[in-house]
């Protein structure tokens, strides 16, 4: 009997993120029409140059972390290794390199223009986050691979600095870090898929937010109690149009949410099916 293909898919998309992509390619491409600065050529390339560079400045940063970092294999962190074996089965995001890279800080990041794509871990999250919470954010970067976020990035963020007037830089910006928060969503849906633990998947956000104060449970009870206090002043909505990431508090809120429809345990089930096909093959 013939093996059956795993399953694929981006259905766990947050809805809004093509819309909001769309429309910041339709202001650049205004931008491009009815500013004299950006001439068409001049933005041709512009772009084309910004590309160039980031594709530059992802080989040098590969270099640099080759260096520095160490490959997630079997015979130096197994426990590890199997996470990201389990993780890459559930959620195809294709050729993928992980590294962990030693750190103080809690953090995770992907980069790359070619393949195979590289997510980096950093150090101090396996001190931190149990295996739930890890799955969350290694799906969570994995989530960014398979949307094509990674690549994205790079051609939308350059598209966005195209050379215009103050009014219009401004705009572009605003639009790229509201499709950047976007991306978010979408890639903690990944990583909810990967943990398939909605509490797990909120913890691991909150000792995000901590960073080096996760260290007790009365300062995650402290960073929860901050959390859900983000957008209850006046200027929150402001300080979150000018960062690439939505509010804790509102991550939380769209996970609890997705936990709860029938779309998130259809990919569920389908994706534990991946897992499962895995392990026979």
């Amino acid at each position: 009997m013939a093996a059956q293909r795993p399953y694929n898919t981006t259905a766990y998309r947050y809805p809004r993120e093509r819309l909001i992509l769309a429309l910041t390619l339709l202001l650049v491409l205004l931008v491009i029409a009815l500013t004299a600065t950006a001439t068409v050529c001049l933005s041709v390339v512009f772009v084309l140059a910004m590309v160039a560079l980031s594709y530059a400045i992802t080989r040098s940063h590969h270099r640099a972390l080759l260096e520095r970092a160490r490959p997630v294999t079997p015979q130096d962190a197994p426990a590890l290794a199997t996470l990201v074996t389990e993780s890459m089965a559930r959620l195809q995001p294709g050729p993928v390199q992980v590294f962990l890279a030693p750190s103080n800080a809690l953090n995770a990041y992907t980069f790359g223009l070619s393949s195979p794509k590289v997510v980096v871990l950093h150090s101090a999250l396996l001190q931190v986050m149990d295996e739930d919470e890890l799955r969350f954010v290694l799906g969570h970067e994995l989530g960014h691979v398979r949307l094509g976020h990674t690549w994205l990035n790079s051609l939308v963020g350059g598209m966005a600095g195209i050379p215009s007037p103050f009014v219009a830089s401004a705009i572009l910006t605003v639009a790229f870090l509201w499709w950047n928060r976007a991306c978010e969503y979408s890639a903690d849906r990944a990583g909810l898929l990967a943990c398939g633990k909605r509490h797990k998947a909120i913890s691991a956000l909150v000792k995000l937010a901590a960073g080096v104060r996760a260290g007790t449970r009365a300062d995650l009870e402290q960073v929860l109690r901050h959390i859900e206090a983000e957008d209850d002043h006046a200027l929150a909505d402001l300080g979150e149009a000018l960062s690439t990431h939505p509010m804790t508090v509102r991550r939380i809120e769209e996970l609890r949410r997705y936990a709860t429809t029938a779309e998130y345990r259809r990919l569920q089930e389908r994706m534990e099916r991946n897992v499962v096909g895995s392990e026979q093959r």
